[in-house]
């Protein structure tokens, strides 16, 4: 039997997931864990429904969990209409007349040849016998009537232990999620949140004292969460207690009875405890008068509600007309709209029945938005996840999500707009109509990444049919990368076979196999200054808009700078573990990615050179230690050797008295190089002893532990840790063995004449050889447990810790740390893909500023927060004369033309004088500066000097203030045309 062999399988890789050599979950377990980990890969799903949100909840788990078994339960055939809803369904399969299940079976299984994936196409009805639901701990039920969702609750409620279920349904524009795991169900980790450290300021010696965090760093915790303390000084007493809080401020809170205590004195670090919390479910039945809701838009808080009436009105008219709405049918509308008044009635808390929604939602309800359905799909799969393994905080019970402001504005659109036309966009035209459809069709957008949401992009696109080559649209998508093995745990497009590929070749290639419609412009090149030139504002005019698809803060904010400059939309996301964001840059709407944007702090080079106080810092210093001694300095010795023609040039040279850049340390290097593995060992020990030995004598030479700064305080106290040299003691060694010649320290004062002897003295021994000139420089690379990369990193950190007394990491946190790893999950990548192509269809759309949303969410805790956008700001040169980050004025010249004239021509065009231009950093005009007003009566061309082929310059130009006294005022950028044919071709 096969079902042993996969048992043995998962056992194996349940081992390599705990072990040094596991890469392909790494950025899974940094949001789960092992815990949850191995408890997903002990459980089994039944999950029915193969349309467009069972679909994704199968590839969620398949593709980037672990489990041990799933059932995937359908009945239906394959139709054209599945095409645009079912991304593993093809046109072969409508065809053949396949089942529905059969025909993604194969497909689905090859996600992850460690879970046993079956199928069933039995009819599950009111007649059917529910014991064979005991052998799975979570149902997920979708395109299920909801009586029979009732009924299947009831029994997966009442069996001991509860069986965890979730409905998930989607009809049109609207659909729900909703949980029950129990009369009891207890999460061991509410939030996910790493237990993170902070440092006392104080500790107030009172009823009740008041903890108040260093440096007024927000400590994050709530009311009735517990920390546990360390490291205090004078009252100690707290050390090793845990006492639960009461928030005071955002910075301090207090932790009860600290008036007999001796009073604080200095340091401390306190980390929150977490404590297990248990939850309780209500069943279908019960929820349904009294829904418990998460409200994901304030904007409309009523809306959650208003969907559930509406949704249950659904449920019924399906039971009794055996069918969901006729498109456009009014009949139909009003039926329903009735219903949905009658439901309102049986709610505990009544609610205003809106007929706008009530006819949008009976007009879509046989179609499907397939981003709607990724979105909810994504969310709803992380609840899987907390089902079977007790991390995160549940939802409790209801979830709605609607795309109603993308069709209330075609509400005046003729129903036959939105009837189907026997195509694969049937099931989108029902919902958005046909001129929207071929808008989507004929869509120019280029996204810039190809990793786990360009992937889950890419797939949107393929189901709406977005920029087909039969009217002359076109994806144009860039990544440099090529694809790596832990890139498969949630890049949905790539399969073993794939590694070491490029990934925007790769996932083009996918996504043709999705729909061959599209035409897909798949590049290598990384988006920065450098590619300008391709990426040039021609290129830019032919767009539609902007997809960021990365997690590289400097690309995103590059790419949006160069969408403001060139005024297009620019659809933003990102994720990090379980939270997500999306973001609408709108043209002459909205505020752009940069407007907002704040640098991440980095660590203090004092801190990390003598200072570290948190395990953080340690493993960045260990991280700068190996690009110094393995990247930095062997490609410097390299380019020193390149430049000189040979080592006895270089002495004769150093002899004279020529200083020669980099000489020292490249003859240091020479000289040390090892040649045999004892030198290797010996220069081992002698870094050993410089970085943790000696260094710390040397700080406590310098800093005494009884120090004190100038108020009378001790310069040694949280958060300086003072050090404690190291020892080495586990390998016997002569310490007055003369070392090997190659390995002399510099110990003499006079640079040059060391180096000079080190040179002579390698030369002498024949040591120089072509090889021996050469080194290879060494990139990081933290998945290949091989190279001793991670090996060096996490043992020079833990050394270093040790020596400041810091607890250190594991090799996971240091991977993390040291990579600059972000975690990632598939469930949050999903959902921002999902939620980022429906608010692209509203900017093709061409839907106002009140349309647009941006999302916040974290699943973990869950919450969903959908704002409206930021409206672009205004900065005022004058009364009449204002601009934006939008705005742009232009110039155009001509081969005479003179600053003079170019000053003149923005008086004239623009109603305001300039006071000082600016090209780059280069300044042109400033009148104030010595023979800047000569410059005056200069051409254009001379003081730009631009190539031949450039055609314009964008100027940076100030004005004068109102006021004398005041600081001159910015304008927008202005763009200069060297030419009316620079700009009649520039603007073609």
């Amino acid at each position: 039997s096969i079902t042993p062999i996969l048992s043995l399988c998962r056992h194996l890789l349940l081992f390599n997931l705990t072990s040094n050599g596991a890469s392909l979950c790494s950025r899974q377990r940094y949001v789960l864990g092992d815990r949850a980990m191995h408890q997903m890969a002990q459980s089994s799903v039944f999950l029915s429904g193969m349309g467009a949100l069972g679909l994704c909840f199968s590839c969620v788990w398949l593709c980037f969990v672990w489990m041990q078994a799933v059932t995937l339960h359908d009945s239906r055939q394959c139709e054209v209409w599945d095409l645009g809803t079912n991304f593993f369904i093809r046109e072969e399969d409508v065809h053949s007349q396949k089942k529905r299940v059969e025909a993604v079976h194969s497909r689905v299984a090859e996600l992850n040849p460690y879970v046993q994936v079956s199928v069933s196409t039995v009819a599950l009805d009111d007649s059917t016998d529910l014991s064979f639901l005991l052998n799975y701990q979570c149902v997920v039920l979708t395109e299920t009537r909801l009586t029979l969702q009732k009924r299947i609750n009831h029994f997966c409620h009442s069996q001991q232990p509860p069986i965890k279920f979730i409905g998930c349904d989607m009809f049109g524009i609207c659909s729900r999620v909703f949980c029950d795991f129990g009369d009891s169900f207890e999460v061991s980790d509410p939030t996910g949140e790493e237990s993170k450290e902070l440092f006392i300021q104080n500790i107030t010696q009172d009823n009740p004292g008041v903890v108040t965090c260093m440096d007024n760093h927000t400590h994050g915790l709530q009311t009735g969460q517990s920390v546990c303390f360390r490291e205090i000084n004078g009252m100690s007493e707290l050390n090793g207690i845990t006492r639960q809080v009461t928030v005071v401020s955002p910075y301090s809170f207090a932790i009860g009875d600290t008036s007999s205590f001796p009073p604080y004195l200095h340091g401390g670090i306190f980390r929150m405890i977490k404590i297990p919390k248990t939850y309780s479910f209500e069943t279908m039945e019960q929820q349904l008068r009294d829904p418990r809701l998460l409200i994901p838009d304030f904007s409309k808080p009523e809306a959650p509600l208003q969907i559930h009436a509406t949704m249950i009105a659904l449920d019924m008219f399906q039971e009794q007309h055996k069918r969901l709405p006729s498109i456009g049918c009014l009949q139909d509308s009003e039926v329903l709209l009735k219903l949905t008044e009658e439901v309102n009635e049986t709610l505990k808390n009544k609610v205003c029945v809106n007929p706008s929604l009530v006819r949008c939602v009976s007009r879509c309800a046989r179609g499907c938005l397939s981003p709607l359905a990724a979105a909810v799909g994504g969310i709803a799969s992380q609840e899987v996840l907390k089902a079977l393994t007790g991390k995160f905080t549940p939802l409790q019970q209801w979830f709605y999500l609607d795309a109603l402001e993308v069709v209330q504005p075609l509400q005046s659109l003729p129903a036959e707009e939105f009837a189907p036309r026997g195509d694969r966009y049937d099931a989108l035209r029902a919902c958005i109509g046909e001129p929207l459809c071929s808008d989507l069709h004929k869509l120019h957008i280029f996204m810039v990444g190809c990793g786990a949401i360009g992937c889950e992009m890419l797939k949107n696109f393929a189901l709406l049919g977005v920029g087909l080559a039969r009217c002359s649209g076109e994806v144009c998508v860039t990544d440099p990368d090529l694809i790596e093995k832990s890139n498969l745990n949630r890049q949905f497009l790539f399969r073993p076979h794939h590694i070491q590929k490029p990934k925007s070749l790769t996932a083009a290639q996918a996504t043709l196999e999705i729909n061959s419609e599209l035409q897909i412009a798949a590049q290598l090149n990384k988006v920065c200054p450098a590619t300008e030139d391709m990426y040039n504002d021609a290129f830019y005019s032919r767009l539609n808009l902007v997809v960021t698809a990365l997690d590289n803060v400097e690309a995103r904010r590059y790419v949006d700078s160069r969408s403001v400059s060139n005024q297009k939309a620019l659809l933003d996301s990102g994720t990090m573990g379980t939270k997500g964001h999306t973001e609408i840059i709108v043209p002459y709407l909205t505020e752009s990615y940069n407007s907002h944007f704040l640098d991440p702090e980095e660590i203090p080079f004092c801190t990390l050179k003598s200072f570290p106080a948190v395990i953080e810092h340690t493993i960045q210093w260990a991280r700068d230690k190996f690009e110094s001694a393995f990247s930095h300095k062997p490609s410097m010795f390299n380019t020193f050797w390149q430049n000189h023609l040979s080592a006895e040039d270089v002495l004769q040279r150093m002899n004279l008295g020529e200083s020669m850049e980099g000489g020292f340390q490249v003859i240091k290097l020479l000289s040390r190089r090892p040649t045999h593995w004892e030198h290797c060992l010996a220069l081992a020990r002698l870094k050993f002893d410089k970085y943790f030995k000696r260094k710390a004598l040397q700080l406590l030479h310098s800093f005494p532990l009884d120090t004190r700064l100038k108020d009378g305080s001790l310069f040694w106290q949280s958060p300086k840790r003072p050090p404690s040299p190291l020892e080495f003691d586990h390998i016997e060694t002569d310490e007055t063995a003369k070392k090997p010649d190659q390995l002399k320290l510099t110990v003499s004062s006079e640079e040059e004449r060391e180096a000079i002897s080190q040179l002579e003295e390698v030369i002498t021994s024949g040591f120089i050889t072509p090889e021996n000139l050469r080194m290879t420089p060494l990139i990081f690379e933290k998945d290949d447990d091989s190279n001793g990369h991670m090996d060096f990193v996490e043992t020079a950190s833990a050394l270093r810790a040790r020596m400041y007394s810091i607890e250190a990491a594991d090799r996971l946190q240091t991977k993390r740390i040291a990579g600059k790893i972000i975690p990632a999950i598939a469930t949050a990548t999903a959902a921002v893909a999902g939620l980022v192509a429906l608010e692209m269809i509203k900017v093709v759309g061409g839907y106002g500023f009140e349309s647009f949303k941006n999302c916040f969410f974290n699943l973990a805790i869950p919450v969903v927060v959908l704002t409206e956008t930021a409206h672009v700001k205004r900065i005022q040169i004058r009364d009449d004369i204002s601009f934006s980050i939008w705005d742009q004025w232009s110039i155009t010249g001509h081969e005479d033309f003179t600053l003079s004239d170019f000053i003149n021509a923005v008086r004239e065009k623009y109603g305001i004088e300039p006071t000082m231009v600016v090209h780059g950093v280069k300044m042109l005009y400033v009148p104030v500066m010595p023979g800047h007003s000569k410059r005056l009566k200069l051409t254009m061309q001379k003081l730009i000097k631009p190539s031949a082929e450039r055609k314009y310059v964008d100027l940076t130009v100030s004005f004068a203030p109102e006021a004398d006294g005041d600081e001159d005022l910015p304008g927008p950028p202005v763009r200069y045309y060297f030419s009316h044919e620079a700009e009649s071709s520039e603007r073609a």
